[in-house]
């Protein structure tokens, strides 16, 4: 999947520059195609010759050499990448681009890029974990930027812990799951999304609601419309647009978000149940406003369906997507969940760590599967883990024709 994809690595300043060098040779072997931009002081460590012999390119160091009158360096090569990379990214870079500075060639570059930007770190640990530089991790997070997380391990400092540059086979690997998910198809395949959160009514002006925005199951939605699919979107009450092209049913209660997912079952290839539906509501609905007394007031509830575990019980072929909001024994309760509930994947977060909780733009998640496979996924916007997770609903449909045959 690189053969012939234009790939822009961006260098910064760092012992690790060494395996940027690597991944460069790596990523021409494969038949891509590599362009690099050196920073000055990663020119300190490894020369831009080195690059120039590993890429077979020329190497760009500086904003103001412009070479070929025709073009604009910066803005030419910002519009050829496919895929941009900064690697290693110094806590320097991040702060910049975080920022909107721009005042080297990779700065404006990579400010100018439309294609996919990645972040690879590779620093100190405490400089990792300073709250200034997880702020600007965050920050371009929520830009749309994806960050491939820094391993543990000895660092050039002495310090033994996390900050060493990802190994280039894996960023590789990385790259190859990328282009695959650019040509995913998902053409002719119903998908069923649930999303947003269930209001269960106490009275005329009062009821019951969670924190869900609606976000991540709009980006499922969304995704797979991209890739062809028909998708029925069932949706809480949520202040989202519709995406394009997609089917949207409005409901409100868990009642009515059960009686649609029922209904549009059979039909479905793949349900993705991603909404954060109410487990319990009032088992008495005022008709009336309930005026305030004396003392306290309690509330009887009741159950309400469980939704995954009822279309768990009914499938014949579909896929089943679950998702699993944790605070605690995230592993565990997914693995419960996923077995319990008879589901082909379990989708699952700890919602109290920053970047993943409800109304972000990002999530932290792992995929858990049936066969007892997961797959942990670093910071992504929701769009990526849409992306990612879309990719292995194709490659279980995938297998399960290859088993029909």
């Amino acid at each position: 999947m690189i053969q012939g994809k234009k790939i822009l690595i961006a260098v910064t300043g760092g012992i690790a520059v060494y395996k940027a060098a690597a991944l460069t040779s790596k990523l021409v072997q494969a038949g891509a195609e590599v362009k690099i931009i050196l920073s000055e002081s990663a020119a300190k460590f490894v020369t831009p010759l080195t690059f120039q012999a590993l890429s077979r390119n020329e190497v760009y160091t500086d904003t103001f050499e412009e070479k070929n009158p025709k073009v604009i360096a910066h803005i030419d090569l910002a519009d050829w990448a496919d895929l941009a990379i900064v690697a290693p990214a110094t806590a320097n870079i991040i702060g910049k681009l975080a920022n909107g500075l721009a005042d080297d060639m990779i700065t404006t570059t990579l400010l100018a890029v439309t294609a996919p930007v990645w972040i690879a770190p590779a620093m100190n640990v405490h400089m990792y974990e300073h709250p200034a530089v997880r702020n600007n991790i965050k920050k371009l997070a929520q830009f749309g930027y994806q960050f491939i997380e820094p391993s543990e391990g000895y660092l050039a400092c002495g310090y033994v812990g996390k900050g060493r540059l990802e190994e280039p086979d894996k960023i590789i690997e990385l790259i190859h799951t990328f282009f695959n998910e650019k040509t995913l198809e998902l053409t002719g395949k119903t998908i069923v999304v649930t999303a947003g959160p269930t209001r269960e009514k106490i009275d005329p002006v009062r009821f019951m609601t969670n924190h869900s925005t609606g976000k991540m199951g709009y980006a499922i939605a969304e995704e797979a419309a991209k890739a062809g699919a028909k998708v029925i979107l069932i949706s809480g009450p949520v202040q989202l647009t519709a995406p394009s092209g997609v089917e949207v049913i409005d409901v409100e209660s868990a009642k009515e978000m059960y009686d649609a997912a029922m209904k549009h079952f059979d039909q479905a290839d793949v349900i993705v149940k991603a909404a954060a539906v109410a487990d319990y509501r009032p088992k008495i609905v005022y008709d009336q406003k309930m005026k305030k007394k004396q003392g306290d007031l309690s509330l009887q509830l009741e159950r309400t369906n469980d939704i995954l575990f009822e279309l768990g019980q009914r499938k014949t072929t579909q896929l089943l997507v679950g998702f699993a909001a944790e605070t605690e024994h995230v592993e565990e309760n997914a693995q419960k969940k996923l077995k319990k509930k008879n589901a082909d994947m379990i989708v699952a977060n700890n919602i109290t760590q920053s970047g993943a909780g409800f109304g972000s733009d990002t999530n932290i998640v792992t995929i858990y599967k049936r066969d007892g496979t997961k797959e942990s996924l670093p910071t992504m916007s929701k769009q990526q883990v849409a992306q990612k997770l879309l990719s292995e609903i194709s490659l279980l449909l995938k297998d399960e024709r290859n088993e029909r045959r």
